[in-house]
């Protein structure tokens, strides 16, 4: 096995005395494990930072075994991990993507979509232009898994006009008129998370909490609270930069 490929380190973990197990996500071969030796070594943690761009490349004698992996520095996100709120995002989008994705398969549109999701917090660690994006990247990620939400018409009544509810149970919106009486009972749904577009920070945390709903059921389910304990923080985060 040997492939050469830039990719996104989405996570790292201490092997050893020197060495670091990193995952990183690569546009045509998805998620790949590797050994970096050293990867614990002053030079190289700077490095082997979650959301860093790499070269990477992996050599492995069989499939079976886990590859061994050297990297090149091609962008560096890491002093964004000095930025409270920025860090935050960065750790849980990173670990979604890394709990999240089966290893060596491809997924390009959530490659491209973590990938703007970065760059938008990059641009903009004050969070007012990465928030919404943040929400859209979750819901590409459940819909390229298998478990979209169906937020084109009404489960009740077919219509497309005035869909401000998800039920909780299927994932299908619901429009305002058959939702009247039991709103207590479902999701909101911000139009931004069906039309892109504008969203205000209410708008912001509805798709928030209608994202960790479904992701928190369908794909953290035995791995809910550690991965989950990093969104926890980052919308707390959230809540206190715009109280």
């Amino acid at each position: 096995m040997h492939l050469r490929a830039p990719a996104i380190v989405v996570a790292v973990r201490q092997h050893g005395e020197h060495g670091a197990i990193v995952r990183a996500l690569t546009r045509n071969d998805g998620v790949q494990p590797g050994y970096v030796r050293g990867g614990r070594s002053r030079q190289m943690r700077p490095v082997l930072q979650p959301a860093n761009l790499v070269q990477g490349e992996w050599r492995a004698r069989t499939g079976e075994q886990l590859a061994s992996l050297t990297v090149e520095l091609v962008h560096s996100r890491a002093a964004l991990h000095g930025e409270p709120l920025a860090a935050a995002a960065l750790e849980w989008v990173t670990a979604l993507t890394a709990t999240a994705l089966p290893e060596a398969q491809a997924y390009p549109r959530v490659h491209d979509a973590l990938s703007g999701t970065l760059d938008a917090i990059e641009a903009a660690p004050s969070a007012r232009g990465w928030a919404a994006a943040l929400v859209r990247y979750e819901l590409l990620l459940l819909a390229e898994l298998g478990f979209g939400l169906d937020l084109d018409r009404c489960v009740a009544s077919g219509g497309t006009e005035d869909l401000d509810f998800v039920s909780p149970r299927s994932g299908a919106a619901v429009g305002r008129g058959a939702a009247f009486g039991y709103e207590a009972k479902l999701l909101r749904l911000p139009a931004f998370a069906r039309t892109g577009g504008e969203a205000s920070w209410d708008d912001i945390f509805d798709g928030l909490r209608l994202t960790e709903h479904f992701l928190a059921r369908d794909i953290l389910v035995d791995r809910r609270v550690e991965t989950l304990a990093a969104r926890e923080r980052l919308v707390d985060r959230l809540k206190r930069a715009v109280a």
